[in-house]
């Protein structure tokens, strides 16, 4: 990554994600009072005064305790090493507490890239209790409100100063890819495994995963931005409020996706569920992959069974025959790389510009292999289209009737164009419009 790396860290319910969302400028990471709402490594990508950096909510860091507990140490450990500028987080209101002396000797080491951010300092300038934390070694106290935004700007040129100078490289813009699917269906794990790293907790638990994960990856000279969501479950089971927020902000995942990879799980099969996430992300316009994943656990498994699997699920749901289906693992690593491949086969697709003069061509072939039906007893005509958009392809036709173009023979021209340009993996709109008459 050419762009700085700033990690937040500290002990739970010290304000991080409160912090991480006033530097952002929106509520990019889960808050609530309970400690220990965030689990992961959450980037997201801002600026301060043109400096561009990628800031990094982690877990509160918690001592000694149960599986989970570690895996979120493991990652803030994992912030910490690969951050250029580390802030660490802590509570005024509550004073040095033991677990600040625990992280700040975890950041011993690494002094010169500290920032010590002494929060809930609601009272500037007389409240003067960020004083006290100068015992913990780490430099001079920054006093900051992250809820009211006070300090909050001199901690910010504070920070910019730590950054090195780095020359961004130029290039084609980034992909954003949203992972999603149902819980436990190994999102985390094929997310780790196409980075190459730990990079989301994974835990046997199922759920594990809360908040939209950014991870960026260069492939092929290409910036794959992965964001790894919690699982999305039906709405009458999103009974925790933590679930809920974190179930929206999945759904926002997509909606600024250019790919979706919809992971489901061989052993279970295509479920409703699936179903629905697959609808959400089209309706969003984002290109579309169905990851099988666990296919190491199906016996004797085979190309054949795999179509076989592909066309009973296309029987089910039609709308889904337009968009690849690749059968992996992320146990083992199987035909994971061809994920990627994928990603940049439908991120190409999906920004496809058609000349004007060849989308009349197939309308007008479309239209004389197959008339639109005569409603009423009045003619109804298609006379000319082009191409309106792209990201996702959108084409505007023009007819005498639009509104009385059934949806059938719609899916019909959607199917003829999907077959003259191959937008395989891609959704396509369409705008239906009157012919504009004389008045």
């Amino acid at each position: 990554m050419t762009v700085p790396t700033v990690a937040i860290v500290g002990r739970p319910n010290v304000g991080k994600s409160t912090l991480f969302n006033r530097i952002v400028g929106g509520r990019r990471a889960i808050v609530d009072d309970r400690p220990g709402v965030t689990r992961d490594r959450h980037f997201a990508a801002t600026d301060w005064n043109g400096h561009k950096f990628w800031l990094v909510d982690t877990g509160g860091w918690i001592g000694a305790g149960d599986e989970l507990s570690g895996a979120i140490r493991a990652q803030v450990e994992a912030a910490i090493q690969q951050s250029d500028a580390i802030i660490l987080v802590v509570d005024v209101q509550v004073g040095a507490h033991p677990a600040d002396f625990e992280v700040a000797e975890v950041l011993r080491p690494y002094r010169s890239r500290v920032l010590l951010a002494a929060n809930k300092s609601d009272n500037l300038p007389d409240d003067l209790g960020f004083l006290t934390f100068h015992e913990l070694g780490l430099g001079e106290p920054h006093p900051v409100s992250s809820a009211t935004g006070k300090g909050s700007g001199d901690l910010l040129d504070r920070l910019v100063e730590l950054l090195p100078e780095v020359p961004l490289q130029e290039g084609p813009g980034q992909i954003n890819v949203a992972v999603v699917g149902r819980p436990n269906v190994g999102k985390s794990s094929l997310v780790n495994r196409l980075l190459g790293e730990e990079r989301s907790v994974v835990a046997a638990e199922a759920g594990t995963t809360r908040d939209a994960i950014d991870s960026p990856l260069r492939y092929h000279a290409r910036t794959l931005n992965f964001i790894d969501t919690a699982g999305l479950r039906k709405r009458a089971k999103v009974e925790d409020e933590i679930e809920f927020y974190a179930s929206l902000r999945a759904m926002r995942a997509m909606e600024r996706a250019d790919v979706s990879v919809l992971v489901v799980d061989a052993e279970v099969g295509i479920h409703g569920q699936d179903l629905k996430i697959a609808r959400t992300a089209l309706d969003y316009g984002t290109g579309l992959i169905l990851a099988v994943n666990k296919w190491d656990l199906i016996p004797e498994k085979d190309a054949t069974m795999a179509e076989r699997g592909r066309k009973v699920v296309v029987e089910r749901a039609p709308f889904l025959k337009a968009f690849p289906f690749l059968y992996v693992s992320a146990l083992t690593g199987f035909r994971v790389r061809k994920v990627l491949d994928l990603i940049l086969t439908v991120a190409e697709t999906r920004e496809t510009r058609v000349p004007t003069s060849d989308v009349n061509r197939t309308l007008q072939s479309l239209v004389t292999r197959n008339q639109p039906p005569q409603l009423s007893g009045r003619e109804v005509k298609l006379l000319f289209a082009s191409q309106i958009g792209t990201k996702p392809p959108m084409f505007a036709i023009v007819s005498n009737r639009p509104d009385a173009v059934p949806e059938s023979y719609r899916r019909y021209i959607e199917r003829g164009f999907r077959e003259a340009w191959d937008f395989q993996g891609v959704p396509l709109k369409f705008k239906y419009r009157r012919k504009r008459g004389r008045r």
